[in-house]
């Protein structure tokens, strides 16, 4: 059986918090919070009927999102999947226009035309995400090449699961971007399972991290749970990019809480398991550690809570209030050529 389910990382971060700014760890947990509380509202309001379409929640994974979008600037890319909110959040599209999206609402990043799979705002560095497993990826190194043929210092970011790594996409796109030592950085969020298969079923690698190696490019397994350990194998990867040395393969270990899309599957998961991650829940790793290094404090962290709960109660309630698209304005976006 290959993967195990128990998190044996290659890359292990045990920096001190105090290495980094103090303004950028809170950042970072108001963040984490943030794409928490947003999808735990989505989830009820998906159950209660008044998000249509499907719509798939990345509770657990916030380590993944907010890690490497900390260590990208503005005007860095990232291309996102079907399970795309938290990147998108992570980046920085507000919240009030994402929740509009997932609503159908014409004040949504896409006007409610896209939903909840296909979230973009170019002017905060979200330009594309699909819904095809590992269908952004090649669009990803298309990205790069155009960085990197107009001599522009800007770095593409790719986001996966698991499941995509088995894709053909996945394979040509590595080793194009391998080739033309391109600027980007492949992102693999494995939680294990694709839909409700185990990984360990449907990959013949030992690891996947050693698919690298097949396309001449470093490789970094991290704790995809620790916010700051993502954060440094990100930021050493994007640097590595920038210097035109071409792309890297992290995969981060993570762990989804809920189903494969906001519905219930059946038990595939031991309880064992899924409370073994619960007890590595990335909002809870972090916390722990700027009380315990002394960067911060319980009823300050409570203020940054409150605050992330305040402002999805205001999405909601933007999205709420927003305008519905018609016929007329969807026809907008047709086009013939």
């Amino acid at each position: 059986m290959v993967l195990n389910v128990i998190p044996i990382f290659m890359l292990v971060m045990y920096l001190s918090l105090k290495s980094l700014s103090k303004e950028l760890l809170l950042d970072m947990y108001y963040k984490m919070v943030l794409l928490r509380r947003f999808e735990e509202r989505v989830v009820e309001l998906y159950r209660a009927g008044e998000i249509p379409g499907i719509a798939h929640g990345y509770v657990g994974q916030e380590g993944v999102a907010v890690g490497v979008c900390s260590a990208l600037r503005k005007d860095d890319y990232i291309l996102s999947t079907h399970r795309g909110h938290g990147h998108s959040l992570a980046k920085g599209i507000d919240p009030r226009h994402l929740m509009a999206e997932l609503y159908g609402k014409k004040s949504g990043v896409c006007k409610g035309i896209g939903g909840s799979m296909h979230s973009t705002e170019p002017e905060v560095g979200v330009i594309f995400s699909s819904a095809i497993v590992g269908g952004n990826i090649p669009i990803a190194v298309g990205v790069a090449l155009a960085f990197k043929m107009r001599g522009e210092d800007r770095v593409a970011v790719s986001f996966f699961g698991d499941g995509a790594t088995n894709t053909g996409a996945f394979h040509e796109a590595l080793n194009l971007a391998s080739v033309w030592k391109l600027p980007i950085v492949f992102v693999c969020e494995n939680n294990f399972y694709a839909i409700s298969m185990h990984i360990s079923k449907s990959v013949s690698a030992k690891e996947i991290v050693d698919r690298a190696v097949s396309y001449n490019m470093p490789g970094i397994v991290v704790d995809g749970n620790d916010v700051v350990a993502v954060y440094e194998a990100t930021l050493k990867s994007v640097e590595r990019a920038r210097r035109g040395e071409g792309p890297t393969l992290i995969e981060a270990r993570t762990y989804r809480w809920l189903d494969h899309g906001m519905y219930y599957l059946g038990k595939y998961r031991s309880d064992e398991e899924f409370m073994m991650w619960k007890q590595r829940c990335p909002i809870k790793v972090l916390k722990e550690r700027l009380i315990g290094e002394g960067i911060s404090t319980e009823s300050e962290l409570s203020r940054l809570e409150s605050k992330a709960v305040h402002d999805v109660d205001e999405a909601v309630r933007f999205a709420r209030e927003s305008e519905e698209p018609d016929l007329e304005f969807v026809k907008h976006f047709v086009y013939v050529r």
